[in-house]
């Protein structure tokens, strides 16, 4: 017995420690404390006067010297009364925000509970607050999202709920908060989304502008992604479904509402020619640095960038002189729609050193230099080279490709080895016949590049493209299409990527940024990896035929008193062309963009009949001379620098021989577009020209060629030898019609046909 006593005993010892009344006193004393806590932080924390960025403070950006180019930040914003916003508009805030605002003192305990236990324990921080607590926020305290924030912003909120007026507090969180586009307040939304105050706003507008409230950058319409313009329209509907479930809103005049899309946005004063698009570029760089677009906005920068201020006038100069002079912007509507665009870096450092965006911030809005809507053309057939190089690609039948490997430069030749058909057209329909690799670059021969991204092999193509420094999208399929740039490029873009091969295959990422300082924080600019892309080879090895294009091919009219590769581009239907090209110091990339602005919705057009009156416009014509001016004032008239190369040619001093030996005017030039230049007799449209080249060329070629191919490109003749090589001949390779349902191409040939440079 006495056993079993004892846990009993013990038993009602714990009972006694633990009674029901001992219980509900600590419990009480709990609460006790907790209200006591409470109460003590409520008198402690005062009503604080208006934080730093209720008073907004200037951004100043600097070039490169420490000169400023531009003052931003200015308050755009003007305080309106409630009377003067429309009684629908103040309902579709609360109804966005906070639907018991009429009835609440300020706070939401549940929904501000769980926002900070969420930052406490390291989920997703989010917000909870009520209309008052996020005018506290915006008015008094900062954007940081801390539990002591949150902690002060609930008992302010509380006083405050107390000290104002509903209509008070709602005024001043509707004239408070940021809207996007350097609006703050709803005046300053309204004239920069409908362009009309905030007095004649409709109830449909007001529900927009109430929605851009949770994501002012991502819900912007005319700049949202696809899904932005979902999530947009999804918070549109909800506002004004809450509306109706508050009685706010009549049913029936809800379902007649249709969502009132905004005009697009203009810049504020003082961002005229090409300032506008810098700011805005270094902003976009910044804010991809972890800097949020409210934080830039509210002020108190001091960015330096890396434009270099001459070469930024230079590269106006170039533009202007090339072009802007030659153009009747008001009285001709096909010159209207010529737009370029242009980024210059230095391959060694990344530094954007000029950028030009358009005829003006204040006039076209959307920056030419970073825009990724149109594509880059045959300015993409150096990175199949790269690719072909570096990953040691073979043909068909087995040889490596280099500068003077054989291909068949048949027009409409269908590529062999891919189960995607694809015979692209050459400019003009010309078919070249047997062509190496260094004439094909000179001439931007379609069939040749469609044939060799097959043989490299599409998919490693793009890996190769996306490590020089281009950016993946839905329109950057790997098929051979490919090869002719059908992806959306800007020049930014294309000038990291020919950044890249410049230095020598390490990785250059081009930044605006150099430097960006505020007065609590810094930010860590973006940084250089010195990562090898490709293989110095690769890389060398496209610069060395990208020297041929300049020197002996369709970019002659940039060259100059310096050593430079580069390479041309037309898109399809002429609706852009380009010039993409390097010097040991300069990089550069020059684009015309076809754009009709004149109706609701930009529309891309052809360049046909504008620079280049009664012809197309190609990127070896004003693209290269814009190239060419710029890059020789630039350069202060001229360099000695020359390319230090490392090929199967040589290396040092510039890659050892010269990429073509002789000038070639019927072959490498642009016979459709230069008269002057044609052939007088047009080649015939599947073999070569007949002249048999020189006897100094006449070196037998390996087992798998015929006797006659063309020889290395160091000693290429003038014109190519009659005999077709015998390598993926177009007689006896072509697919099968029938597998192809009836199509010799498969994919539309017109791909090509614009795509000559």
């Amino acid at each position: 017995m006495g056993r079993t006593d004892k846990p009993q005993a013990k038993k009602r010892g714990i009972r006694r420690l633990f009674t029901w009344k001992k219980l509900l006193g600590t419990f009480f004393t709990v609460c006790l404390l907790a209200v006591g806590g409470l109460c003590a932080v409520y008198f402690m924390v005062p009503v604080p006067t208006a934080n730093a960025e209720a008073t907004m403070q200037s951004n100043i950006y600097k070039y490169s010297n420490g000169k400023i180019l531009a003052r931003t930040g200015e308050i755009n914003r003007e305080i309106v009364g409630l009377d003067k916003i429309p009684l629908p508009v103040q309902q579709a805030f609360v109804a966005a925000e906070n639907k018991t605002f009429y009835t609440d003192h300020g706070v939401d305990i549940k929904g501000t509970t769980r926002a900070a236990w969420n930052t406490l324990t390291g989920k997703a921080k989010q917000g909870g607050s009520t209309i008052t607590q996020q005018y506290v926020k915006n008015y008094f305290l900062s954007q940081d999202q801390t539990a002591t924030r949150k902690l002060k912003e609930m008992v302010i909120a509380v006083k405050v709920d107390q000290e104002m007026s509903k209509p008070e507090i709602l005024a001043g969180y509707i004239n408070t908060s940021y809207y996007g586009r350097s609006a703050y307040g709803i005046q300053a939304a309204a004239r920069s989304y409908y362009g009309t105050d905030a007095s004649r706003l409709t109830t449909a507008q007001g529900a927009y502008l109430a929605s851009l409230l949770q994501a002012p950058n991502q819900y912007d319409w005319t700049s949202a992604s696809a899904t932005g313009r979902g999530l947009v329209e999804e918070r549109w509907n909800y506002v004004l479904d809450n509306m109706v479930e508050m009685g706010w809103l009549p049913a029936a005049e809800r379902a007649g509402l249709k969502f009132p899309a905004p005009k697009a946005p203009k810049p504020l004063p003082g961002m005229e020619g090409q300032t506008g698009y810098i700011v805005e570029a270094a902003n976009q760089e910044l804010m991809r640095q972890g800097v949020s677009e409210e934080d830039i906005k509210a002020g108190g920068w001091t960015i330096t960038l890396n434009i270099d201020e001459q070469k930024q006038k230079d590269l106006v100069a170039a533009v202007d002189e090339q072009m802007e002079e030659k153009l009747d912007r008001k009285g001709d509507k096909k010159d209207a729609t010529v737009q370029a665009g242009a980024t210059s870096v230095d391959p060694k450092t990344g530094g954007v050193v000029a950028m030009y965006g358009g005829v003006g911030a204040t006039e076209h809005w959307m920056s030419n230099a970073t825009r990724r809507d149109y594509q880059p053309a045959s300015t993409f057939k150096p990175i199949v080279l790269a690719s072909a190089v570096d990953n040691m690609a073979m043909t068909q039948d087995g040889r490596e490709i280099g500068l003077d490997t054989v291909y068949d430069g048949t027009s409409k030749r269908p590529v062999v080895g891919s189960e995607i058909p694809f015979a692209p057209e050459n400019e003009d329909d010309r078919s070249y016949g047997p062509v190496t690799v260094q004439r094909a670059t000179n001439s931007s021969i379609n069939s040749v590049y469609a044939q060799m991204i097959v043989d490299v092999g599409p998919a490693k193509a793009k890996k190769t493209a996306l490590a020089l420094g281009m950016k993946d999208g839905q329109d950057f399929g790997a098929t051979p299409a490919m090869s002719l740039g059908t992806m959306g490029a800007s020049t930014l873009d294309m000038a990291g990527a020919y950044a890249t091969l410049d230095n020598h295959g390490k990785k250059v990422t081009p930044t605006l940024v150099k430097a960006a300082e505020h007065r609590d924080r810094q930010v860590d600019t973006v940084r250089q990896s010195g990562e090898q892309a490709v293989s110095r080879k690769a890389a060398d090895t496209v610069t060395q035929a990208m020297r041929g294009v300049v020197q002996d091919g369709s970019g002659f009219r940039a060259a100059g008193d310096y050593q430079a590769a580069g390479k041309t581009g037309t898109s399809e239907n002429n609706r852009s062309a380009w010039f993409v090209g390097y010097t040991p110091e300069l990089v550069t990339a020059v684009a015309l963009f076809g754009e009709d602005t004149s109706g609701k919705i930009a529309e891309q057009v052809t360049l046909t009949d504008t620079v280049d009156p009664g012809r197309r416009a190609n990127g070896g014509g004003v693209p290269a001379k814009i190239w060419g001016a710029y890059t020789e004032r630039a350069l202060d008239g001229g360099s000695d620098a020359e390319f230090d190369l490392e090929t199967e040619g040589g290396s040092g001093g510039g890659g050892g021989a010269e990429p073509t030996g002789t000038r070639s005017p019927t072959a490498s030039e642009e016979p459709s577009e230069e008269p002057t230049r044609e052939p007088t007799t047009p080649p015939a449209t599947t073999t070569a020209p007949t002249t048999t080249p020189p006897t100094t060329a006449t070196t037998p070629p390996p087992p798998t060629e015929t006797a006659t191919t063309p020889p290395p490109v160091t000693e290429e003749p003038t014109q190519e030898p009659t005999t077709t090589a015998t390598v993926q001949p177009p007689d006896t390779e072509v697919p099968d019609p029938e597998n192809t349902g009836g199509s010799q191409n498969g994919l539309p040939a017109t791909r090509g046909t614009q795509q000559p440079r």
